[in-house]
Protein backbone atom coordinates (compact mmCIF):
# COMPACT_ATOMS: atom_id res chain seq x y z
CA UNK A 1 0.00 0.00 0.00
CA UNK A 2 1.48 3.08 -1.26
CA UNK A 3 2.41 6.03 1.09
CA UNK A 4 -0.48 8.19 -0.65
CA UNK A 5 -3.52 6.65 0.56
CA UNK A 6 -1.83 6.31 4.15
CA UNK A 7 -1.60 9.49 4.43
CA UNK A 8 -4.92 10.29 3.19
CA UNK A 9 -6.78 8.21 5.35
CA UNK A 10 -4.54 10.44 8.56
CA UNK A 11 -5.52 13.58 7.05
CA UNK A 12 -9.51 12.18 6.71
CA UNK A 13 -9.56 10.46 10.33
CA UNK A 14 -7.68 13.85 11.54
CA UNK A 15 -10.72 15.92 10.07
CA UNK A 16 -8.79 17.55 7.73
CA UNK A 17 -10.32 16.62 4.75
CA UNK A 18 -13.99 15.58 4.35
CA UNK A 19 -15.54 12.43 3.54
CA UNK A 20 -16.11 13.19 -0.01
CA UNK A 21 -12.81 14.30 -0.50
CA UNK A 22 -11.58 10.99 1.28
CA UNK A 23 -13.74 9.24 -1.63
CA UNK A 24 -12.82 11.17 -4.25
CA UNK A 25 -8.70 11.48 -3.77
CA UNK A 26 -8.81 7.49 -2.88
CA UNK A 27 -10.66 6.95 -6.39
CA UNK A 28 -8.15 9.02 -8.11
CA UNK A 29 -5.40 6.98 -6.99
CA UNK A 30 -6.85 3.70 -7.81
CA UNK A 31 -7.11 2.68 -4.64
CA UNK A 32 -9.35 -0.96 -4.15
CA UNK A 33 -12.09 -1.23 -1.21
CA UNK A 34 -10.08 -3.55 1.04
CA UNK A 35 -6.70 -1.19 0.91
CA UNK A 36 -8.70 1.82 1.32
CA UNK A 37 -9.92 0.29 5.03
CA UNK A 38 -7.11 -1.23 5.83
CA UNK A 39 -5.60 2.45 5.81
CA UNK A 40 -8.31 3.33 7.36
CA UNK A 41 -8.05 1.13 10.07
CA UNK A 42 -4.19 2.11 10.65
CA UNK A 43 -4.68 5.59 10.80
CA UNK A 44 -7.76 5.03 13.61
CA UNK A 45 -4.75 3.25 15.18
CA UNK A 46 -2.42 5.94 15.33
CA UNK A 47 -5.40 8.31 16.60
CA UNK A 48 -5.62 6.20 19.39
CA UNK A 49 -2.96 8.56 20.95
CA UNK A 50 -1.49 8.96 24.65
CA UNK A 51 -2.68 5.52 26.14
CA UNK A 52 -6.43 6.56 24.87
CA UNK A 53 -8.71 3.88 23.49
CA UNK A 54 -11.09 5.73 21.21
CA UNK A 55 -12.58 2.52 20.34
CA UNK A 56 -13.48 1.11 23.69
CA UNK A 57 -16.91 1.69 22.60
CA UNK A 58 -16.87 0.70 19.24
CA UNK A 59 -20.09 -1.37 17.87
CA UNK A 60 -22.52 1.06 19.89
CA UNK A 61 -25.09 3.27 19.03
CA UNK A 62 -25.39 7.09 19.92
CA UNK A 63 -28.68 8.84 18.92
CA UNK A 64 -28.62 12.77 19.06
CA UNK A 65 -31.05 16.02 19.57
CA UNK A 66 -29.96 18.45 17.56
CA UNK A 67 -31.56 22.26 16.72
CA UNK A 68 -30.99 22.89 12.85
CA UNK A 69 -28.22 25.73 13.34
CA UNK A 70 -24.83 26.01 11.31
CA UNK A 71 -23.25 24.40 14.17
CA UNK A 72 -25.35 20.99 14.05
CA UNK A 73 -24.44 21.42 10.44
CA UNK A 74 -20.84 21.15 10.95
CA UNK A 75 -21.28 18.31 13.50
CA UNK A 76 -23.24 16.61 10.70
CA UNK A 77 -20.90 16.90 8.35
CA UNK A 78 -18.01 15.17 10.44
CA UNK A 79 -19.74 12.64 11.80
CA UNK A 80 -18.19 10.01 9.17
CA UNK A 81 -14.66 10.97 10.87
CA UNK A 82 -15.83 10.33 14.18
CA UNK A 83 -17.47 7.14 13.69
CA UNK A 84 -13.81 5.62 11.58
CA UNK A 85 -12.29 6.88 14.74
CA UNK A 86 -14.42 5.65 17.96
CA UNK A 87 -16.26 2.64 15.58
CA UNK A 88 -19.29 4.05 17.13
CA UNK A 89 -22.41 4.94 14.97
CA UNK A 90 -24.40 7.62 15.18
CA UNK A 91 -28.13 8.48 14.42
CA UNK A 92 -29.84 11.55 14.81
CA UNK A 93 -32.84 13.68 14.67
CA UNK A 94 -33.35 17.63 14.45
CA UNK A 95 -35.67 20.28 14.52
CA UNK A 96 -36.10 24.19 14.06
CA UNK A 97 -35.23 26.42 16.62
CA UNK A 98 -39.30 27.24 17.27
CA UNK A 99 -40.24 23.47 18.58
CA UNK A 100 -36.43 22.45 19.23
CA UNK A 101 -37.07 23.25 23.20
CA UNK A 102 -40.11 21.95 23.61
CA UNK A 103 -38.80 18.56 22.39
CA UNK A 104 -35.77 18.60 24.28
CA UNK A 105 -38.40 19.40 27.72
CA UNK A 106 -40.75 16.38 26.81
CA UNK A 107 -37.88 14.36 26.05
CA UNK A 108 -36.41 14.84 29.26
CA UNK A 109 -39.31 15.47 31.77
CA UNK A 110 -40.49 11.43 30.53
CA UNK A 111 -37.45 10.83 31.32
CA UNK A 112 -36.88 9.12 27.37
CA UNK A 113 -33.92 7.25 27.02
CA UNK A 114 -34.22 7.67 23.28
CA UNK A 115 -32.00 10.75 23.91
CA UNK A 116 -27.91 10.62 24.51
CA UNK A 117 -26.76 13.45 23.96
CA UNK A 118 -28.76 16.96 23.38
CA UNK A 119 -27.84 20.29 22.49
CA UNK A 120 -28.59 23.01 24.88
CA UNK A 121 -28.24 26.56 25.93
CA UNK A 122 -26.53 27.80 29.69
CA UNK A 123 -30.20 28.91 30.54
CA UNK A 124 -32.00 25.87 30.17
CA UNK A 125 -29.73 23.83 32.41
CA UNK A 126 -30.74 26.31 35.26
CA UNK A 127 -34.03 23.89 34.73
CA UNK A 128 -32.87 20.56 33.22
CA UNK A 129 -29.64 20.60 35.84
CA UNK A 130 -30.85 20.81 39.03
CA UNK A 131 -34.08 18.53 38.06
CA UNK A 132 -31.53 15.79 37.40
CA UNK A 133 -31.91 15.55 33.91
CA UNK A 134 -28.61 15.86 33.12
CA UNK A 135 -25.32 14.25 33.98
CA UNK A 136 -22.67 16.45 35.68
CA UNK A 137 -19.86 16.12 33.24
CA UNK A 138 -17.45 16.77 36.33
CA UNK A 139 -17.68 12.58 36.78
CA UNK A 140 -16.30 12.52 33.66
CA UNK A 141 -13.80 15.38 33.41
CA UNK A 142 -12.26 14.05 36.40
CA UNK A 143 -12.18 10.34 35.49
CA UNK A 144 -8.33 9.85 33.29
CA UNK A 145 -9.43 6.50 31.98
CA UNK A 146 -12.47 8.25 29.90
CA UNK A 147 -10.82 11.38 28.96
CA UNK A 148 -8.02 11.55 26.08
CA UNK A 149 -5.06 12.92 27.99
CA UNK A 150 -4.99 15.44 25.12
CA UNK A 151 -8.60 16.71 25.54
CA UNK A 152 -7.62 19.92 27.36
CA UNK A 153 -11.04 20.81 28.89
CA UNK A 154 -9.28 24.39 29.93
CA UNK A 155 -8.25 25.35 26.51
CA UNK A 156 -11.92 26.17 26.03
CA UNK A 157 -12.73 29.82 26.55
CA UNK A 158 -12.95 30.25 30.84
CA UNK A 159 -16.32 31.95 31.09
CA UNK A 160 -17.89 29.63 28.34
CA UNK A 161 -16.80 26.92 31.00
CA UNK A 162 -18.08 28.80 33.76
CA UNK A 163 -21.23 29.55 32.33
CA UNK A 164 -22.20 26.15 31.58
CA UNK A 165 -21.38 25.21 35.57
CA UNK A 166 -23.67 25.85 38.11
CA UNK A 167 -24.57 24.61 41.64
CA UNK A 168 -28.27 24.66 41.10
CA UNK A 169 -28.33 27.20 44.82
CA UNK A 170 -30.49 30.68 43.38
CA UNK A 171 -28.04 33.31 43.22
CA UNK A 172 -24.74 31.43 43.21
CA UNK A 173 -22.31 32.79 40.72
CA UNK A 174 -21.77 30.65 37.70
CA UNK A 175 -18.76 28.70 37.96
CA UNK A 176 -18.42 28.11 41.48
CA UNK A 177 -16.14 25.19 43.08
CA UNK A 178 -18.89 23.62 43.96
CA UNK A 179 -20.67 24.15 40.69
CA UNK A 180 -21.72 21.20 38.54
CA UNK A 181 -21.10 20.75 34.49
CA UNK A 182 -23.90 20.64 33.39
CA UNK A 183 -23.18 21.01 29.55
CA UNK A 184 -19.69 21.16 27.55
CA UNK A 185 -19.32 24.78 25.24
CA UNK A 186 -19.55 23.64 21.77
CA UNK A 187 -20.38 26.87 20.00
CA UNK A 188 -21.28 30.63 21.16
CA UNK A 189 -22.35 34.17 20.16
CA UNK A 190 -21.11 37.61 21.90
CA UNK A 191 -22.91 40.80 20.96
CA UNK A 192 -21.39 44.00 19.08
CA UNK A 193 -22.25 46.06 15.93
CA UNK A 194 -22.78 44.52 12.42
CA UNK A 195 -23.42 47.08 10.02
CA UNK A 196 -24.45 48.30 6.29
CA UNK A 197 -21.08 49.51 5.17
CA UNK A 198 -23.08 51.09 1.91
CA UNK A 199 -25.26 52.78 3.85
CA UNK A 200 -23.04 54.09 6.27
CA UNK A 201 -20.16 55.29 3.30
CA UNK A 202 -23.30 56.69 1.39
CA UNK A 203 -23.98 58.78 4.40
CA UNK A 204 -20.34 59.25 5.13
CA UNK A 205 -21.48 57.62 9.14
CA UNK A 206 -18.90 55.61 11.06
CA UNK A 207 -19.68 52.81 13.77
CA UNK A 208 -21.63 54.29 16.76
CA UNK A 209 -19.55 54.41 19.94
CA UNK A 210 -22.02 54.35 22.32
CA UNK A 211 -25.91 54.05 23.02
CA UNK A 212 -26.58 57.91 22.83
CA UNK A 213 -24.16 57.53 19.62
CA UNK A 214 -26.05 54.96 18.14
CA UNK A 215 -29.18 57.30 18.69
CA UNK A 216 -28.22 59.96 16.75
CA UNK A 217 -26.68 58.16 13.71
CA UNK A 218 -29.58 55.56 13.96
CA UNK A 219 -31.97 58.56 13.26
CA UNK A 220 -29.60 59.93 10.40
CA UNK A 221 -30.27 56.80 8.91
CA UNK A 222 -33.62 56.46 9.08
CA UNK A 223 -34.49 60.02 7.81
CA UNK A 224 -31.59 60.10 5.14
CA UNK A 225 -31.17 56.75 3.82
CA UNK A 226 -33.93 56.42 1.52
CA UNK A 227 -35.72 53.65 2.81
CA UNK A 228 -33.92 51.65 5.14
CA UNK A 229 -34.23 52.19 9.00
CA UNK A 230 -31.06 52.92 11.29
CA UNK A 231 -31.03 50.04 14.20
CA UNK A 232 -32.85 46.41 14.33
CA UNK A 233 -32.94 44.81 18.02
CA UNK A 234 -35.01 42.26 19.43
CA UNK A 235 -39.03 42.85 20.78
CA UNK A 236 -40.84 40.16 20.78
CA UNK A 237 -42.58 39.28 24.03
CA UNK A 238 -39.73 36.33 25.16
CA UNK A 239 -37.05 35.98 27.06
CA UNK A 240 -34.60 36.06 24.08
CA UNK A 241 -35.54 39.49 23.34
CA UNK A 242 -33.48 40.47 26.64
CA UNK A 243 -30.50 38.72 26.78
CA UNK A 244 -28.72 40.05 23.44
CA UNK A 245 -27.70 43.60 22.79
CA UNK A 246 -30.14 44.40 25.47
CA UNK A 247 -28.42 42.93 28.27
CA UNK A 248 -25.50 43.92 27.06
CA UNK A 249 -26.03 47.61 27.22
CA UNK A 250 -27.69 47.15 30.64
CA UNK A 251 -24.40 45.45 32.03
CA UNK A 252 -22.47 48.42 31.26
CA UNK A 253 -24.76 51.50 32.72
CA UNK A 254 -23.81 48.85 36.09
CA UNK A 255 -27.25 47.59 35.91
CA UNK A 256 -28.32 44.04 37.45
CA UNK A 257 -30.63 41.62 37.56
CA UNK A 258 -30.80 40.96 41.46
CA UNK A 259 -29.43 41.98 44.63
CA UNK A 260 -28.04 38.54 46.01
CA UNK A 261 -28.13 38.53 50.25
CA UNK A 262 -28.69 36.40 53.07
CA UNK A 263 -32.04 36.70 52.89
CA UNK A 264 -32.64 36.07 49.41
CA UNK A 265 -32.57 37.51 46.19
CA UNK A 266 -34.51 41.08 45.17
CA UNK A 267 -35.21 42.41 42.01
CA UNK A 268 -33.44 45.67 41.60
CA UNK A 269 -34.55 46.08 37.18
CA UNK A 270 -35.87 49.62 38.73
CA UNK A 271 -32.38 50.67 39.68
CA UNK A 272 -31.29 54.36 38.78
CA UNK A 273 -29.04 52.68 36.32
CA UNK A 274 -31.47 50.92 34.67
CA UNK A 275 -34.09 54.00 34.08
CA UNK A 276 -31.00 55.32 32.51
CA UNK A 277 -30.09 52.50 29.89
CA UNK A 278 -33.85 52.06 29.10
CA UNK A 279 -34.83 55.23 29.01
CA UNK A 280 -32.02 55.27 26.14
CA UNK A 281 -33.26 52.23 24.76
CA UNK A 282 -36.66 53.00 24.76
CA UNK A 283 -35.49 56.29 22.91
CA UNK A 284 -33.79 54.21 20.46
CA UNK A 285 -36.35 52.08 19.49
CA UNK A 286 -39.07 54.72 19.31
CA UNK A 287 -36.99 57.34 16.81
CA UNK A 288 -34.98 54.76 14.86
CA UNK A 289 -35.88 50.76 15.67
CA UNK A 290 -38.45 48.84 12.71
CA UNK A 291 -41.85 49.57 12.80
CA UNK A 292 -43.00 46.04 13.88
CA UNK A 293 -40.32 45.93 16.43
CA UNK A 294 -42.40 43.71 18.96
CA UNK A 295 -42.78 41.44 16.51
CA UNK A 296 -38.82 41.34 16.16
CA UNK A 297 -36.83 37.84 17.14
CA UNK A 298 -33.32 37.12 15.97
CA UNK A 299 -34.99 35.68 12.49
CA UNK A 300 -36.15 39.36 11.62
CA UNK A 301 -33.09 41.07 12.77
CA UNK A 302 -30.76 38.84 10.79
CA UNK A 303 -33.55 39.26 7.76
CA UNK A 304 -32.99 43.10 7.76
CA UNK A 305 -29.67 43.28 7.90
CA UNK A 306 -28.84 40.98 5.00
CA UNK A 307 -31.89 43.01 2.65
CA UNK A 308 -30.35 46.14 3.29
CA UNK A 309 -33.43 47.09 5.21
CA UNK A 310 -31.46 48.30 8.53
CA UNK A 311 -28.51 50.54 8.61
CA UNK A 312 -26.89 48.56 11.80
CA UNK A 313 -27.98 45.26 14.13
CA UNK A 314 -26.74 45.17 18.14
CA UNK A 315 -27.34 41.65 18.73
CA UNK A 316 -25.27 38.15 17.64
CA UNK A 317 -21.99 39.25 15.63
CA UNK A 318 -22.66 35.48 13.90
CA UNK A 319 -25.24 37.25 12.44
CA UNK A 320 -23.19 40.08 10.86
CA UNK A 321 -20.56 36.92 9.74
CA UNK A 322 -23.95 34.67 7.87
CA UNK A 323 -25.51 37.35 6.63
CA UNK A 324 -21.76 38.73 4.90
CA UNK A 325 -22.29 34.84 2.79
CA UNK A 326 -22.95 33.91 -0.77
CA UNK A 327 -26.96 34.35 -1.54
CA UNK A 328 -27.97 37.86 0.70
CA UNK A 329 -28.30 41.00 -0.78
CA UNK A 330 -25.45 43.44 0.76
CA UNK A 331 -23.68 40.10 0.95
CA UNK A 332 -19.47 41.81 0.90
CA UNK A 333 -21.19 44.60 2.39
CA UNK A 334 -21.91 44.10 6.16
CA UNK A 335 -18.95 45.62 8.22
CA UNK A 336 -18.35 44.76 12.05
CA UNK A 337 -17.54 47.24 14.86
CA UNK A 338 -16.98 46.63 18.68
CA UNK A 339 -19.54 48.56 20.76
CA UNK A 340 -19.38 49.97 24.41
CA UNK A 341 -22.84 51.30 25.31
CA UNK A 342 -21.95 53.54 28.16
CA UNK A 343 -19.92 56.27 27.18
CA UNK A 344 -18.07 56.07 30.80
CA UNK A 345 -17.17 52.44 29.80
CA UNK A 346 -13.75 51.79 28.09
CA UNK A 347 -14.92 48.12 27.81
CA UNK A 348 -17.92 46.54 26.68
CA UNK A 349 -19.84 43.68 28.88
CA UNK A 350 -21.55 41.76 26.07
CA UNK A 351 -23.82 38.84 26.94
CA UNK A 352 -23.21 35.75 25.18
CA UNK A 353 -24.98 32.23 24.06
CA UNK A 354 -23.66 29.42 24.62
CA UNK A 355 -24.97 26.35 22.00
CA UNK A 356 -24.17 23.35 24.52
CA UNK A 357 -23.52 19.52 24.60
CA UNK A 358 -25.09 17.44 27.53
CA UNK A 359 -25.86 14.54 28.09
CA UNK A 360 -28.90 13.26 29.43
CA UNK A 361 -29.23 11.17 32.79
CA UNK A 362 -31.50 8.39 30.78
CA UNK A 363 -29.43 7.52 28.36
CA UNK A 364 -27.92 3.86 28.63
CA UNK A 365 -24.61 4.53 26.40
CA UNK A 366 -23.20 7.50 28.30
CA UNK A 367 -19.76 6.65 28.39
CA UNK A 368 -19.77 6.56 24.48
CA UNK A 369 -21.78 10.00 24.73
CA UNK A 370 -19.37 11.04 26.36
CA UNK A 371 -16.80 9.96 23.71
CA UNK A 372 -19.26 11.98 21.15
CA UNK A 373 -18.99 14.84 23.53
CA UNK A 374 -15.36 14.87 23.69
CA UNK A 375 -14.88 14.94 19.85
CA UNK A 376 -17.37 17.23 19.45
CA UNK A 377 -15.72 19.78 21.73
CA UNK A 378 -12.20 19.05 21.07
CA UNK A 379 -9.72 20.54 18.99
CA UNK A 380 -9.81 19.03 15.76
CA UNK A 381 -13.71 19.43 15.12
CA UNK A 382 -13.10 23.10 16.40
CA UNK A 383 -10.59 24.15 13.63
CA UNK A 384 -12.63 21.48 11.42
CA UNK A 385 -16.14 23.38 11.65
CA UNK A 386 -14.22 27.41 11.72
CA UNK A 387 -11.99 26.94 8.78
CA UNK A 388 -14.36 24.73 6.77
CA UNK A 389 -17.45 24.88 7.97
CA UNK A 390 -19.47 27.98 9.82
CA UNK A 391 -18.65 26.85 13.53
CA UNK A 392 -18.31 30.66 14.24
CA UNK A 393 -17.68 31.18 17.14
CA UNK A 394 -15.76 28.63 18.00
CA UNK A 395 -15.08 28.16 21.62
CA UNK A 396 -11.15 26.85 21.95
CA UNK A 397 -8.22 29.20 22.02
CA UNK A 398 -6.50 27.16 19.52
CA UNK A 399 -9.23 27.62 16.92
CA UNK A 400 -8.97 31.17 17.24
CA UNK A 401 -5.06 31.06 17.25
CA UNK A 402 -5.46 29.02 14.01
CA UNK A 403 -3.65 31.03 10.64
CA UNK A 404 -6.13 29.18 8.74
CA UNK A 405 -9.21 30.17 10.40
CA UNK A 406 -7.88 33.83 10.73
CA UNK A 407 -7.07 34.20 7.36
CA UNK A 408 -10.91 32.35 6.12
CA UNK A 409 -11.81 35.89 8.66
CA UNK A 410 -9.77 38.30 7.55
CA UNK A 411 -10.16 37.80 3.30
CA UNK A 412 -14.20 36.64 3.45
CA UNK A 413 -15.32 38.90 6.65
CA UNK A 414 -12.66 41.82 7.53
CA UNK A 415 -13.04 43.33 10.67
CA UNK A 416 -14.79 40.50 12.33
CA UNK A 417 -12.06 39.27 13.96
CA UNK A 418 -11.08 42.45 15.11
CA UNK A 419 -14.30 43.34 16.55
CA UNK A 420 -14.41 39.70 18.60
CA UNK A 421 -10.88 40.05 19.88
CA UNK A 422 -12.29 43.73 21.26
CA UNK A 423 -15.35 42.00 23.33
CA UNK A 424 -14.29 38.76 23.86
CA UNK A 425 -12.19 39.46 27.36
CA UNK A 426 -15.32 40.28 29.50
CA UNK A 427 -17.75 38.49 27.15
CA UNK A 428 -20.05 35.76 29.82
CA UNK A 429 -23.34 35.62 31.00
CA UNK A 430 -24.52 38.13 32.85
CA UNK A 431 -27.90 37.34 34.38
CA UNK A 432 -27.91 35.53 37.72
CA UNK A 433 -28.99 32.35 37.93
CA UNK A 434 -31.71 31.30 38.81
CA UNK A 435 -34.74 28.65 37.82
CA UNK A 436 -37.53 31.28 37.10
CA UNK A 437 -35.19 32.84 34.39
CA UNK A 438 -37.93 32.35 31.25
CA UNK A 439 -40.78 33.52 33.30
CA UNK A 440 -38.59 36.55 34.55
CA UNK A 441 -37.34 37.51 31.06
CA UNK A 442 -40.33 36.94 29.16
CA UNK A 443 -42.20 39.34 31.83
CA UNK A 444 -39.34 41.70 31.48
CA UNK A 445 -39.39 41.78 27.46
CA UNK A 446 -43.35 42.41 27.96
CA UNK A 447 -42.29 45.50 30.31
CA UNK A 448 -40.03 46.60 27.45
CA UNK A 449 -43.01 46.63 25.11
CA UNK A 450 -45.58 48.39 27.24
CA UNK A 451 -42.86 51.22 27.74
CA UNK A 452 -41.65 51.50 23.84
CA UNK A 453 -45.65 51.77 23.10
CA UNK A 454 -45.62 54.57 25.63
CA UNK A 455 -48.44 52.75 27.77
CA UNK A 456 -46.40 53.49 30.77
CA UNK A 457 -43.35 55.76 31.49
CA UNK A 458 -40.02 53.58 32.04
CA UNK A 459 -39.55 55.03 35.63
CA UNK A 460 -43.01 53.14 36.02
CA UNK A 461 -42.72 50.60 34.14
CA UNK A 462 -39.78 49.47 36.01
CA UNK A 463 -40.95 49.86 39.44
CA UNK A 464 -43.93 47.56 37.90
CA UNK A 465 -41.87 45.10 36.80
CA UNK A 466 -39.74 44.73 40.08
CA UNK A 467 -42.56 44.17 42.14
CA UNK A 468 -44.06 41.17 39.66
CA UNK A 469 -40.60 39.90 39.75
CA UNK A 470 -40.07 40.19 43.41
CA UNK A 471 -43.63 38.52 43.92
CA UNK A 472 -43.00 35.34 41.44
CA UNK A 473 -39.85 34.51 43.41
CA UNK A 474 -41.63 35.00 46.71
CA UNK A 475 -44.48 32.60 45.66
CA UNK A 476 -41.73 29.91 44.83
CA UNK A 477 -39.64 30.23 47.90
CA UNK A 478 -37.12 31.90 46.47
Amino acid sequence: MTDKIKDLAADFVNGNISRRDFARRAGALGVGAAAVNFALGGAVTQAMAADFNWQAHKGKKLRLLLNKHPYADAMIADLAHFKAMTGIDVEYDIFPEDVYFDKVTAALSSHSNRYDVLMTGAYQTWQYGPARWLVDMNEYLKDSSKTAPNYDFNGIIENLRKSDAWSGKPGEALGSKNAKQWAIPLGFELYNISYNKRIFDKLKLEPPKNLPDMIEIGTKITKDAGGAYGVSVRGSRSWATIHPGYLSAYTNYGAKDFDVSAKGMKSVVNSAQSKEMNKLWVEMIQKCGPKNWATYTWYEVAQDLGAGRCGMIYDANIIGFFENGPGNKESGHIGYAPFVPNPKMDHSTSNVWIWSLAMSSFSHQKDAAWYFIQWASGKNFGIFGGVKKQLVDPVRETTWKDPAFKARLDKNYPGFYSAFEKSLPDAKIYFTPQPLFFNVTTEWAAALQRMVAKEVSVDEGLDKLAAHIDHEMKSAGI
